[in-house]
Parts: C-alpha cells; structure tokens; sequence
C-alpha cells in the first residue's frame, strides 16, 4: 500500500495487488488527510497527525479498519496515567507508535504501543481500545536500557518481523525491540562488520520461511547483502551471511538520469524496507529519482507507479485483511 510522500501532504492510497485485490479507500475516514500512515498490522492501519507537536506530546491516534470503513480516534493518555508525570514532562522525548494486537475482526477491538524517552530510558504506553471505548497504561521505564544519544535518531515508523516490532535508530550499531507479549523493551546489535555503514541496514523477515534478517550494502563491496539471525559457532553478533544478491551498481545504472558521480549515488539511491508482503522483493528509495523494487531472486529492477501515474511515496505496506 504504497502512501505519497510526505512532504507533499498526500492521504494514504491503496495499490491493488492484482484483480482480485479487493477495492479499498478511505474515503469513508475524510480527516484522514490531516494524518499520516505510521503502521499497517492485522488489517488496521495505525495513523499520527500531520502537523508537528511538541517533542514531548504523545499524540492522538487515529486507526482505520478499511474493509468494515470503521474508524476510532484514540485520545492522548491522561495526566495522571504515569505517578509523578511531572518529573519526566519536561525531558520527555515521543518516539513513536505501533499496532500492538487485535482481538477479533468483527469488531474495532485492539491495542497500540507507543513510546517515548523518559529521562534518558524508554517508556512504553499502551492504549486499549473495546468498541471505541480507550484506556490507557503506562509501562515503568526500562531502566536496563540507557538512551545515551539524541532521540531523535529514532525512527518514528516500526516494523514487524517474526513476531517483533522493532525500531532503526539512524547511523547505530543496534535497533530497539519489542516483544509485543511481554512489553520488553531490548536492543538488538546488528552485525559488527558492517559498524561502519550502519545507515543501510534494514530489518525484515526471510520471503521464504519469515525468518528475522537484515537487508544491508557492503560498505566495500557495495554487494547486496542478506543476513540471516541464528546463534552459533561463527556468527556475527548472532547473525550469519545468507547471501550476496547483486552490486548495488546495477541498481544504480538501471536509475534514469543519475549521475555516475560515486558519492551522489551512494547518498541518493538506497534500499529502504524488504517488502512486508514476502513477495521477495526490495523496496528502493531515492532523492529525487522515483521509486522501485528489486526482486532479490531475479534481480528484476521496477519502477513502481499507482494505477494513476503517480510515484510511490514512503512508507510503503503490505496490507492483509485481518485473518483469525
């Protein structure tokens, strides 16, 4: 499901798949404009305001059901969710939210997680919601886990892979994780040898068999790379090189009108998620040159467009009717 950019303030559109995709909008949600897509998760689509907020202002959320057109608006959590909330306002740092869990698609019954930095250590939220009725928890800090750099390196957008939701944090040797079960928060080091090209490492689940993996580019050899977790004897901080798929060059010469100055190709043209879909496809960002998919079995390289012309924007979602 691919969503227009950002920067030109464009709601959320759906690309079917094929024929027999079902025929969904949400035009049924029309202040969905004034929002942008922040999760896609058992057929619910998780939503954040447009417009910028204070940095420690846990926005309202707003979560649409496309195939039954529902929709609920989830306030912010009370003061007084969090004893003592005072203490931590003013250091408070929103990073951002995620579709938890759903109890059952006959009705708008599900939870979201979302969390911020409470004096330098996380802090989860979760908002419950029956029927459109919400409540909120706050989780204790989990004070095991020290933010030690600016929050803001965070990505705001999560992604959910073999049963985890976890967080990029830019230019890091490591992502934050979240077992949805438990509520714990952990860090997850990536493997050491790409510690100096941490930007291009992208988390995912194996198309085949929906095993947790990194998507990442050689920081040398510019190859294609795919890192697969598993802990034993030879393993890179738990992850072992599955395979090298193809040099990052053929993607770039496949880019029209990009130049062949090395440095703006490597900042211009990077993978950017593996397809939620397990279609066995790469999605490709770039600045300024349009959006494709690579297919990491056949090195097919697409140009991706809606039905109308117009150019997949970020994020991109796999989007399943909810299925119990």
């Amino acid at each position: 499901m691919p969503k227009p950019s950002k920067e030109i303030d464009t709601p959320a559109v759906f690309a079917p798949l094929d024929a027999s995709s079902p025929n969904l909008s949400l035009d049924f949600a029309p202040g969905a404009s004034r929002y942008v897509l922040h999760d896609c998760h058992q057929g619910l689509l998780l939503l954040e305001p447009f417009a910028s907020l204070p940095k420690g202002t846990i926005p309202r959320f707003l979560v649409l059901d496309p195939a039954t057109r529902r929709r609920v608006l989830l306030p912010p959590p009370p003061r007084d969710t969090v004893p003592d909330d005072h203490r931590w306002r003013r250091s408070r740092y929103y990073v951002g939210s995620a579709l938890l869990s759903r109890a059952h698609p006959s009705k708008l019954c599900f939870e979201v997680v979302c969390f911020a930095i409470d004096g330098g250590h996380p802090r989860a939220w979760v908002a419950s919601v029956d029927d459109g009725r919400c409540s909120w928890r706050a989780h204790p800090r989990t004070m095991e886990l020290e933010v030690d750099f600016d929050p803001w390196l965070f990505e705001s957008r999560c992604v959910h892979a073999a049963g985890k939701i976890y967080w990029h944090i830019c230019n890091s040797y490591r992502m934050l994780v979240l077992d949805p079960a438990t509520l714990h928060l952990s860090y997850l080091l990536a493997p050491a040898v790409l510690s100096d090209h941490f930007c291009t490492y992208r988390v995912g689940e194996t198309p085949e068999d929906g095993r947790l993996c990194l998507l990442a580019v050689g920081s040398r050899s510019r190859q294609l790379q795919l890192w697969v977790r598993g802990e034993a004897r030879g393993s890179d901080n738990g992850w072992f090189l599955e395979r090298e798929m193809l040099n990052m060059r053929v993607v770039w010469d496949a880019v029209p009108g990009l130049p062949n100055d090395l440095a703006h190709r490597i900042f211009s043209v990077w993978p950017s998620d593996m397809d939620a879909g397990r279609t066995g496809k790469v999605f490709i960002r770039t600045i300024g040159y349009g959006r494709y998919s690579l297919h990491l079995d056949t090195a097919k390289i697409e140009r991706l467009h809606t039905k109308h012309g117009k150019e997949y924007g970020h994020p991109i979602y796999a989007y399943f009717l909810a299925d119990f």
